[in-house]
């Protein structure tokens, strides 16, 4: 970064400009100006800098291909086009030119005509990598990785230490479906570049996605041996352990990362499960504890220490902590769905109704969350909000479990025959649920007989 921070020739610029002064530049001192705000991203700056040298450089190439460089990141395009008709006569064995003409293409998704003035640009013998990775990159927009994979097997060969080019190359190598390629190309770069840390992180997880969770430690195992601190590498081999169900070792792999770490919160819920898993309540719920401790507002702690105090018996701490978890995740059903059992679970009726709502709204294709809905609502005696949830739901979902409540609903607001047609409706759909529905609901009890005669008439004048 020195070079940001000690670059004389923009310290100079940046205090004429503030000083509304005119000194003069020569057009490499001016590319160099402008390429430094380019490189910053500071494309107004960028721009500044470029009218100036035009209007100190007017016939400048270099400068108006810099020009042409702003117009693309801003997505000018007609003033782009304009720029490159002018230049085009005079540009078209200029590398920098090219890559421009190329962007354009590509920006207005063209990528057959980008590939062929990059193809065109090679020829220059010039920035030869970067262009190898353009190529494949467009080829990528064309949904084609065998050809994408060609060159970015090219632009690594002109930079074997280009990053870029070889993660891609095992993205097309899964695209193509050529694991045994794949793993052969890798193994034959890790020959040559050993201390690849990309390489190697390449090979865990070539090995992890294929399930052979050993060979994968071993990529890993290598990548650590290079860099100590790679805090995302301990997480993928500990994630090997884990899916061996070797859990004390993950558990090591863990509190290695934690010696590493800033955030440690996710570390120790992750310990915390490895724990859950090994049938540890108390070295869990110590784990999920201490990771509230980093960051109290953790969720996923706390829906875990949730669960573990109901396994444990602890019902009052299992709703403290679930009431706490979907308070700061209020979108996750699976959450609102938990809360709502265990408020309903402790008879706090009233309370699930909110989630229960959250839920029918969310999710009014899922029967059951109607049938859970309504059912809260007559055990609270709201027999007409009942009534109201009942037929919306009956316009999604023709069961017959709902005509049961329905029936009940109207029995007990004394409206007999109302209660009657729906029960009748609720035996024609299934009478198979009458003997429990009689037990749920007692006020249909004595309706039940009646409904059947007036069913079997029905069926009877029908046949």
């Amino acid at each position: 970064m020195e070079e940001y921070f000690g670059n004389e020739l923009v310290k100079k610029f940046e205090e004429m400009m503030e000083n509304n002064d005119e000194f003069y530049f020569d057009t490499e001192e001016l590319e160099d100006i402008i390429v430094y705000y380019l490189e910053l991203g500071d494309f107004n700056y960028a721009d500044t800098a470029v009218n100036y040298g035009l209007k100190l450089h007017p016939n400048s190439l270099d400068i108006k291909i810099k020009k042409l460089e702003i117009l693309l990141e801003w997505e000018e395009y007609n003033t782009a086009k304009e720029l490159i008709d002018e230049l085009k006569g005079s540009s078209m064995e200029n590398t920098d030119f090219l890559v421009c003409y190329a962007k354009y293409y590509s920006n207005l998704g063209n990528p057959r005509r980008s590939i062929d003035i990059c193809k065109k640009a090679l020829e220059l013998k010039e920035e030869e990598n970067f262009l190898h990775n353009f190529i494949a990159d467009e080829y990528v927009n064309l949904g084609d990785p065998f050809n994408a994979l060609k060159h970015y097997r090219k632009a690594l060969k002109e930079d074997p230490t280009d990053e870029y080019s070889l993660e891609n190359c095992m993205v097309c190598f899964a695209d193509l479906n050529k694991n045994e390629e794949a793993i052969a190309f890798l193994n034959e770069y890790l020959d040559e570049f050993a201390y690849s840390e990309v390489a190697w992180f390449e090979y865990g997880q070539f090995y992890f996605n294929r399930k052979n969770y050993e060979e994968a430690i071993k990529g890993y195992d290598y990548l650590l041996a290079i860099n100590s601190s790679s805090v995302g590498v301990y997480a993928n081999k500990a994630a090997c352990y884990e899916a061996l169900g070797q859990y004390k070792k993950a558990i090591e792999v863990y509190e290695e990362m934690l010696e590493l770490e800033y955030t440690k919160a996710f570390t120790f819920y992750k310990i915390g499960l490895c724990y859950k898993a090994m049938k540890q309540p108390i070295m869990a719920l110590n784990s999920f504890q201490k990771s509230l401790r980093e960051d109290p507002q953790f969720y996923l702690a706390m829906m875990e220490q949730s669960y573990l105090y109901e396994e444990m018996g602890g019902m009052t701490e299992a709703l403290y902590f679930a009431k706490e978890a979907t308070h700061l995740n209020e979108n996750n059903l699976d959450y609102q769905k938990r809360l709502a059992f265990l408020f309903i679970d402790s008879g706090k009726f009233e309370e699930s109704l909110y989630c229960l709502k959250k839920l029918v709204d969310a999710e009014p294709s899922r029967f059951y969350n109607w049938y859970a809905y309504s059912e809260v609502l007559m055990l609270l005696g709201e027999y007409e909000e009942a009534i109201v949830v009942l037929n919306k739901a009956l316009k999604a979902h023709h069961r017959a479990e709902l005509y049961y409540q329905l029936s009940n609903c109207y029995f007990n607001l004394k409206d007999p025959e109302k209660g009657s047609i729906s029960l009748q409706d609720a035996l024609e759909l299934d009478p198979s649920l009458v003997t429990d529905m009689q037990k749920k609901y007692p006020f249909i009890k004595d309706e039940v007989k009646k409904a059947k005669a007036k069913v079997k008439k029905k069926k009877n004048s029908e046949g």
